[in-house]
């Protein structure tokens, strides 16, 4: 079992591993449990080793992070007469630990939260840092709150069932930990059977990005403004601010990762227009992400559309002299080295949108 400490002012463990659900029952002994999960994956609640915990049923993937499901899930704790001695417990993929999560912070003002991951890109990010949110029609996750985990159980048992495409998707999250921060990630990813999600790479590959992770968000929890060259959380979001808009505009129907994939293509193009990325770069981050299995052409939708919704985007910030939107961009000069590409050019902006197209 790998186990990576997140030390932040409330510390908690990522517990790594075949089996890592075992160790829920010690962390909510004598207290209630509301298990938060979809109604694809209820068969799960059995294995966690619970004694008659209460079952919220949501729906699956983006469906559940809506206001109405929210409200339900308010009205179902209200029922079930929850505490705030008693814990929730985040049994899903990312879209579930989201809105799990956002219910712990909000019910009596915070009860205990902890996550079980069941996809790759829940165990990799969306389960750790302690963000939580639910999606509105303007955009994704601008309703949400910080609310730590009391700790996060990434069981690679689950995982065995996952479709290929959900192991892709969560991958591409992956693949970013190693383009910000871990350059060794990106030679693991690229070795024969990455998407075997039993064998010691792709568990070594998937510790190393909780490792990232769990650095970045100990440094800057609440994701304050970077700076150009010193960049803290904000970096995680390499890739999403076009991802985020393209998520948005196929109504969700795109996998996090695969619309990060076509983020992290523009990112990189922009990174070489601003920050001197090497074409090497550049091609490599297309043949990683390809590889994989993941999407790195998009051009389905105009970019003044695309344009438009990433004004919303949380990176964004509104300059009080002219009182406009001034986009603000992750980018890399170097896999592991980032910085902040602020207010670029539109027609550079363009230029990379363009780039994406299918040749």
């Amino acid at each position: 079992m790998n186990v990576v400490e997140v030390a932040t002012a409330r510390p908690y463990q990522v517990r790594i591993g075949s089996g890592a659900v075992g160790d829920l029952a010690a962390l909510v002994a004598g207290r209630r449990v509301v298990v938060v999960c979809p109604q694809p994956r209820v068969d799960l609640v059995e294995r966690l080793g619970l004694d008659a915990p209460i079952i919220i049923e949501v729906p699956d993937a983006e469906d559940a992070k809506t206001p109405d499901v929210l409200v339900s899930g308010w009205e179902k704790l209200a029922e079930a007469g929850m505490t705030r001695g008693d814990v929730i417990v985040g049994l899903g993929g990312g879209a579930t630990t989201d809105l799990a999560g956002f219910l712990a912070a909000t019910w009596m003002r915070g009860v205990d939260v902890i996550h079980i991951p069941t996809t790759v890109l829940a165990m990799a990010d969306a389960a750790i840092g302690g963000k939580t949110g639910i999606n509105i029609p303007a955009g994704k996750n601008l309703v949400g709150a910080f609310h730590e985990p009391q700790a996060v159980l990434c069981d690679t048992d689950l995982l065995t069932t996952l479709p290929a495409r959900e192991v892709r998707s969560g991958l591409a999250e992956i693949v970013k930990c190693g383009f910000t921060n871990d350059p060794v990630i990106l030679d693991l990813v690229e070795q024969p059977g990455i998407l075997d999600v039993t064998s010691d790479t792709f568990v070594d590959v998937l510790t190393r990005a909780v490792t990232v992770k769990a650095g970045v968000v100990s440094e800057d929890l609440y994701e304050g403004t970077s700076s150009r060259g010193h960049v803290g959380r904000e970096r995680l979001n390499y890739g999403h601010t076009l991802a985020h808009a393209v998520e948005a505009h196929e109504h969700f129907t795109w996998r996090h990762g695969e619309a990060d994939a076509v983020g992290m293509v523009f990112a990189a193009e922009l990174s070489r227009r601003y920050l001197g990325l090497s074409d090497e770069v550049v091609d490599r981050t297309r043949t990683i992400l390809a590889g994989i299995g993941l999407p790195i052409t998009f051009d389905e939708v105009g970019w003044a559309d695309l344009r438009e919704t990433m004004n919303l985007d949380k990176k964004t910030r509104l300059d009080p002299r002219t009182q406009r939107r001034v986009l603000r961009f992750v980018g890399i000069s170097e896999p592991g080295e980032v910085a902040m590409i602020v207010d670029p050019d539109e027609d550079v902006l363009v230029e990379c949108y363009r780039s994406l197209r299918a040749a």
